[in-house]
Formats: structure tokens, sequence, C-alpha cells
């Protein structure tokens, strides 16, 4: 119901996310705001396997079900979450709770076992500890987040998740080119953002902040941390950039800034992904055309299992580092 009053989302807010949806996806988009968050979690390859899990916690009165693109995740009904937090497989580290939509990225950078890796605001870690997983803890992660509690929250959840290939740097993303410039052969860049996907009614803390200029202060951190992405990763490696946000202004002008900022030195691939419900990214906004090439980038649209995201995937095709001069 949305009649509560402390429970009725910005009408701003309304009105731009159905300028930004497909006319016929707005209500179901809309209704899942509604919605408590799906619980799904990831098994933890760095410390067990699904074949050894899930009977385990068969056992303690849970049904996971599988998620059919992703043989590690799995989703148990709303009402075993607090159950499935109290299993000693959560509490040893050995599962993930996270949404699958932040599974995605990780799996876009595709990073290889013997790759340095540059998470850039890695915090709480769980796309970290994808990483070292999909790597099998060989190669180098260097993960890298500002604010002090959350960085020692991401240690912690590294240290209990088994990774052992990544090093940790309290440290202002912004800046992490400058003395690593083009250190790096793949990067992630899972920004801070607005959050608008994981809007929730009955949890008013979740769009409390939310306005313009909240997204316009989210924007300027956001071309800031893509710039030292861009400055830290070697030509030729692959840059993932993601949000959890559907404010075009943290998502496709990002993206379309660093193109006019550094031009014929990155492209945008296409993504592959094996799901069912995402647009292409957006060929205009405010009654402006953007880069055509943005629509190879994919929006995650809600489901009540999805959370609303973004992800945009760039090959840098040459050298930033003398063209420093552009920046702005």
């Amino acid at each position: 119901m949305e009649s509560p009053l402390h429970n009725v989302l910005p009408t701003p807010f309304r009105q731009r996310l159905e300028s930004i949806l497909p006319s016929d996806r707005f209500d179901p988009c809309w209704r899942t705001f509604y919605r408590p968050p799906a619980t799904v979690f990831r098994v933890n390859l760095l410390k067990t396997d699904a074949e050894s899990l899930i009977p385990e916690l068969h056992a303690a009165g849970l049904t996971p079900s599988p998620l059919p693109w992703n043989p590690e995740a799995f989703t148990v009904p709303d009402a075993q979450r607090r159950s499935l937090t109290e299993t000693d497989a959560c509490r040893q580290g050995r599962l993930y709770i996270q949404n699958p939509s932040s599974m995605v990225p990780p799996l876009v950078l595709d990073p290889a076992p013997d790759e340095w890796i540059l998470d850039l605001t890695a915090a709480p870690g769980s796309k970290t500890l994808q990483l070292a997983a999909m790597m099998g803890n060989r190669g180098k992660i260097s993960a890298v987040e500002l604010v002090r509690s959350r960085f020692f929250r991401l240690r912690d959840n590294l240290t209990l998740g088994g990774a052992t290939n990544v090093q940790t740097y309290l440290k202002d993303g912004s800046r992490v080119w400058r003395s690593c410039p083009e250190q790096f052969d793949r990067v992630l860049l899972d920004a801070p953002c607005s959050s608008e996907g994981r809007f929730y009614t009955e949890d008013p803390k979740s769009f409390a902040y939310w306005s313009k200029k909240k997204i316009a202060e989210m924007s300027r951190k956001q071309k800031r941390l893509f710039y030292s992405a861009v400055q830290s990763l070697k030509p030729g490696g692959i840059l993932v950039y993601s949000t959890c946000t559907f404010a075009p202004e943290e998502n496709e002008l990002i993206v379309q800034r660093a193109l006019q900022q550094f031009p014929d030195a990155l492209s945008i691939e296409t993504i592959d992904l094996p799901l069912v419900d995402f647009q292409e990214g957006l060929a205009e906004w405010d009654g402006k055309d953007l880069h055509p090439e943005l629509k190879k980038a994919a929006r995650i649209l809600p489901d009540g299992l999805m959370e609303g995201f973004f992800i945009c995937k760039l090959r840098k095709l040459d050298s930033t580092i003398d063209r420093s001069r552009n920046r702005s």
C-alpha cells in the first residue's frame, strides 16, 4: 500500500523515473519499491562450494533456490533471511548475502588469475571478495576505501571471506592515479551514488536524503573517481563502471564526460548479460542527444529480485597520462 505519508517516495523522483524507464516498464518497476529486498546469497568459493553448502542449509531448514544465470547464487524466501544470517556458514564467511545485481559488475570485469585489479571504492567488500574468488586468490587486487568505518568493515569482510590476494588501502580513490598511473590490468569502479535502485518504502532512511542536489553532489564525486579510474588503467585494459541508481547524471553523463575528455582513448564495449529484464543505455536525456555508443551500457531494471543497476564496460585504447591537462 502507498497510503502512509511517510512511506511515499518523492514526487520529483517518480517524475524523473517516468522519463528514464520505458513506459511499459514503469509500473512493474515502481511496485518493487513497496516490496522488501529479496534475500539472495553467493557461495564463497574461497571457502566452500555449492555441492557442500546447499545440503548443509537444507539440513538447517532453509530452502535455497538457484539463480539460473549464476551457479554460485541462490535465493531464499524472505521469511528465512534471519535464519540464513544465523547459520554457521554465514558466520564463517562461507556465504555472502548480496543482491544479484551487485554480482554482475565483477562478472562483466572478468578478471584473469594473473592480473592486477583495482577496486576503487571497495567497501563493504562484496565485489572485492567475488573478484578474489573468481581469481582463485591468485594475482593481485588493490581495494581502496576512503571512509574509515567502511574501510575496517571492508577489511573484516575480506578476512572472514578468506581473500588473501587483496591489499586494502584507506585512501581517496580520486587520487590513486597519481601514485599508480596506468598500472592496473582492470579497474572496477562501483561508485558511491544516490542509491535510487535500493529505495524501499518501509525504510524511509533509504530515500530520506534524496534530492536533485544530492544527485549533483554524487555526480561531482563520480567524475573525479572516473578520471582516476581511467588514469590508473593500462592501455588495453578494461574498466567497468557501475552504480545502483537510475539518474543519468550519475550514469551515462559520467561516461560521456570521460569520452569527451579522452577522445579516441576509450571505447565502450558490448555487455553480454545473461539477464532478461534490462535495457540499453539512454540515447538522450533532458532534450539532448547522448553519445551513441552509450547504448551499449546496460540498465538492470528492478523486478523484485534484482535491484536497479547501471553498468558500462570500457576498453582503454591508448595512454591518457599525457592528456591530464584536459581535466576539469
